[in-house]
């Protein structure tokens, strides 16, 4: 991630107040993936993430260069890598025990409740429908059947939100030199 770091121009900050500059990189400038590719029919690829898989692993599977995990980032348009990225079991499991205190308490707390508006299906060809849900207060959950209606435990809700985070798009490397020009043009 640092190599895409180092042309952004630097700014002096007064960091603790103290009338003592120090030179940071200007992390606010951002470049939008559609810029470099405006104009260019693109070909993005799902993948999900696999348990401990990093960015600039990722990077060197697809485009043979590790350097390159900004733009795996980029495409996903994920800011922050510590927060956006998913979390691999280990770090996942602590997670839950800093934020809720164990996984068991995470299971046993409600996190919100849910209205199942059509349960999941399977059609003749093997085609899943997804169940689909909304949100409700306690209140009109406790007024649905029990087939109508579900609760979700927080350790539910942050696996799902840690599941959707594992879907990201990979560019395909033939757009790769036409990203890194315009970043180049953009940071100059």
């Amino acid at each position: 991630m640092s190599f895409y770091f180092k042309n952004f121009p630097t700014v002096n900050y007064d960091i603790k107040k103290n009338d003592k500059l120090q030179v940071l990189t200007n992390l606010t400038l951002r470049f939008r993936i559609q810029e470099a590719l405006q104009n260019k029919v693109t070909v993005m690829y799902d993948y999900n993430v696999k348990d401990g898989e990093r960015p600039d692993i990722i990077a060197d599977k697809y485009y043979k260069d590790s350097t390159l995990d900004w733009v795996i980032l980029l495409v996903n348009n994920i800011i922050d890598p510590h927060f956006e990225w998913p979390l691999d079991s280990l770090s996942f499991d602590s997670f839950i025990r800093e934020k809720y205190g164990s996984v068991a308490n995470a299971q046993s707390q409600v996190h919100h409740y849910e209205k199942i508006l059509r349960s999941q299906s399977v059609t003749f060809d093997g085609t899943i429908i997804p169940e689909k849900s909304i949100y409700i207060d306690q209140e009109t959950y406790n007024t649905l059947s029990a087939s109508d209606r579900k609760s979700v435990s927080n350790y539910d809700y942050e696996i799902d939100l840690n599941e959707q985070r594992s879907t990201i798009k990979i560019l395909d490397k033939k757009f790769i030199t036409s990203v890194i020009n315009a970043v180049d043009l953009v940071l100059q």
